[in-house]
């Protein structure tokens, strides 16, 4: 599967339809997802890390890269893998190792150490993976205006637009502004113009709510892998009284 295949699954989205991506933290789980009919997988860099005994962000990226080239290997739609922010690599290298490990779309996030990145930067980074990568990777740039907060004084939602548009002008395919508040979709998405990608939480509005409010795609970061891990759990506690 190729990056113009993952495109084109974001186009054309109708409200309420948008693009469910569920996140395979392992090939056994990849295989599982995408045996239920998904058409396409993203990969939660943090669920990946749980499940190589890492806390999140402190995957190395070889560690990561390997795991992302299992999940790939391990079937047949096209995977996206979250690489964090790029774990200090050059744009090309950058590229280079997410198509030899299969992945066809990344997502790349604006916070390093915590820290929000320059957007002027980050537009430059972002710039440098597209011409690297030319049609052969669906970039999507992750915006942590809500995940990190933005300096006193400065508008949350139009620091939000401000940054993806900048993003969309260096190449981005589609926008990820992670944990922003359902009731901002709407104005996020009639902003920015690509696909905006929306989190799904357990305690918020499902794929298909998230897409009447704007979204084109839906992830579930590492929602779905520490679901797969409490229900291990409560198993495993009546292992222990059966």
């Amino acid at each position: 599967m190729t990056a113009s295949d993952l495109r084109a699954l974001h186009l054309g989205r109708t409200p309420g339809d948008p693009l469910v991506l569920p996140g395979p933290w392992d090939a056994a789980s990849a295989r599982v997802l995408a045996d239920a009919g998904f058409p396409a997988l993203a990969t939660p860099s943090a669920g990946v890390a749980a499940s190589l005994g890492y806390e999140d962000g402190a995957t190395p990226a070889a560690e990561m890269f390997a795991a992302v080239a299992r999940i790939a290997r391990a079937v047949s739609v096209p995977v996206s893998a979250d690489i964090e922010a790029g774990y200090g690599l050059a744009p090309r290298e950058l590229v280079e190792r997410l198509l030899t490990a299969g992945a066809v779309g990344c997502n790349l996030e604006d916070t390093v150490d915590g820290v929000l990145v320059d957007a002027g930067w980050q537009a430059d980074r972002l710039a440098g993976v597209r011409a690297a990568a030319g049609d052969e990777l669906f970039v999507n740039a992750r915006v942590d205006t809500y995940v990190t907060g933005v300096p006193e004084g400065v508008d949350q939602e139009a620091e939000t637009v401000r940054r993806a548009l900048l993003y969309v002008a260096a190449g981005a395919d589609g926008v990820y502004p992670i944990m922003a508040p359902p009731e901002a979709l709407p104005r996020l998405s009639a902003a920015v113009p690509v696909p905006l990608n929306a989190l799904a939480r357990p305690d918020g509005p499902g794929p298909r709510r998230l897409g009447e409010l704007g979204a084109a795609r839906v992830t579930f970061g590492p929602g779905l892998q520490r679901r797969a891990m409490a229900a291990l759990g409560g198993f495993a506690d009546g292992l222990r009284t059966a």
